[in-house]
């Protein structure tokens, strides 16, 4: 008969498997990607850049730009100072028959940019050659970027159930790397940090002497100021 075994070879027995699976796990059921960086670096956002264009029409019997074109132009500026990066490429026609309404055009695009707020220095101006047109346009260009939304894999193919490892489901943050994409006011933001504006000396100066006068840094109420609950839908 089979003697029985003592309570401490049991032990040591049992210890001796765990250490054996310890030593050789079975990863059959992890993806490579799970061992090699997080879950956002599996859907990260890329921004590519682009030329946003705007074709500016002359008419040789008008001595200045239309209406029509001056507010397509108005509204390119707009854009290009919203998401605009680089200089506002401004391309006039050369050798046309009205070489007259080029300049005049060119001169009052250059000052709807400024009064949008788009500096000379920043306006790159060339010429291309037009001879043969007769009413060849001003063709004006900016650099924009835009960003590429992750293809996130279909909830179907996900098996939910399966547990056999601790790994996260391979859809995971793939739609919220998504709704950024959408939400992103400038696309370029992707590609890193926005150069942050000069700082306000004169309001530093202020904040720096309430502090030396032992004074309240905060904003002063008015009798305006309430942090009541309107009952006006009561």
């Amino acid at each position: 008969m089979t003697p029985f075994l003592t309570q401490k070879t049991l032990l040591s027995l049992l210890v001796a498997a765990g250490l054996a699976a310890c030593a050789t796990p079975d990863n059959r059921h992890v993806p490579s990607a799970y061992f090699e960086g997080t879950t956002l670096d599996r859907y990260e956002l890329q921004a590519s850049p682009y030329s946003q264009n705007l074709t500016v029409y002359l008419d040789h019997r008008d001595d200045q730009l239309r209406r029509t074109e001056v507010r397509k132009v108005e509204a390119f500026l707009r854009a290009y100072k919203d998401h605009g990066h680089g200089p506002l490429r401004l391309s006039i026609p050369d050798g046309t028959a009205h070489q007259e309404l080029v300049i005049s055009a060119a001169v009052e695009i250059r000052e709807l940019s400024w009064v949008s707020g788009v500096e000379y220095e920043n306006i790159e101006g060339s010429a291309y050659d037009a001879r043969g047109m007769s009413d060849a346009p001003i063709r004006m260009a900016f650099t924009a970027y835009e960003v590429q939304r992750p293809a996130c894999p279909s909830a179907a193919q996900v098996d939910f159930a399966d547990a056999r490892s601790n790994n996260d489901m391979p859809s995971l943050g793939c739609s919220v790397r998504s709704n950024m994409a959408a939400m992103i006011a400038d696309p370029a933001d992707v590609l890193g940090a926005r150069e942050l504006d000069g700082a306000d000396a004169s309001r530093r100066h202020i904040q720096f002497e309430k502090w030396r006068q032992g004074e309240s840094p905060a904003a002063a109420r008015t009798k305006d100021s309430s942090g009541a609950v309107s009952d006006a839908i009561d």
